[in-house]
């Protein structure tokens, strides 16, 4: 079955230009379209980085880094490509295969050195993406903390839950 109507969760860019970090709300297609979140990306011009964080339906969350030889992507649990379109998009575009079955385990796919640059080294990111306590948003958040921007997303959080 793949989900086709809207999916709750949070779609935010995130930019960091002059040493500065902003988060702003991005178009709720973003959480079922990942063309929708690349062309959104595409259109914030920065000198500096500039990606999406997407919390899909409290199941797991995929960031998107657009570059020019073509998006960097990392999908927190693979196993969501069987029930979400923007998970099995995320698949198609890393040309990975899909999961056979929807198993328990939960695996991270894509470029755990996504955001690396920012603060965040792979081994830490691959250990958030494994938190099967925490929420997608709540994962997102650690994210945010581990990065320096978590002022800035907590702000945006607070809107939308305002």
């Amino acid at each position: 079955m793949s989900v086709k109507e809207p999916v709750a969760g949070l779609a935010v860019a995130v930019v960091r230009e002059d040493g500065r970090w902003r988060c702003g709300a991005l178009d709720t297609d973003a959480l079922t379209n990942l063309d929708a979140a690349i062309t959104a990306l595409g259109k914030l011009r920065s000198t500096g980085a500039v990606f999406a964080l997407l919390a899909v339906d409290d199941e797991f969350f995929v960031i998107v880094r657009p570059s020019p030889r073509g998006p960097s992507l990392l999908l927190s649990d693979a196993s969501a490509a069987l029930d979400y379109d923007i998970a099995a998009d995320v698949l198609d575009v890393l040309r990975v295969d899909f999961p056979e079955d929807a198993d328990d385990a939960i695996w991270p796919e894509g470029d755990l050195e996504i955001l690396a640059d920012v603060g965040l080294p792979a081994p830490e990111l691959e250990v958030i993406a494994g938190e099967e306590d925490l929420y997608p948003d709540e994962q997102l958040q650690m994210i945010a903390q581990r990065c320096g921007f978590a002022d800035e997303f907590g702000a945006l959080l607070d809107e939308a839950d305002g």
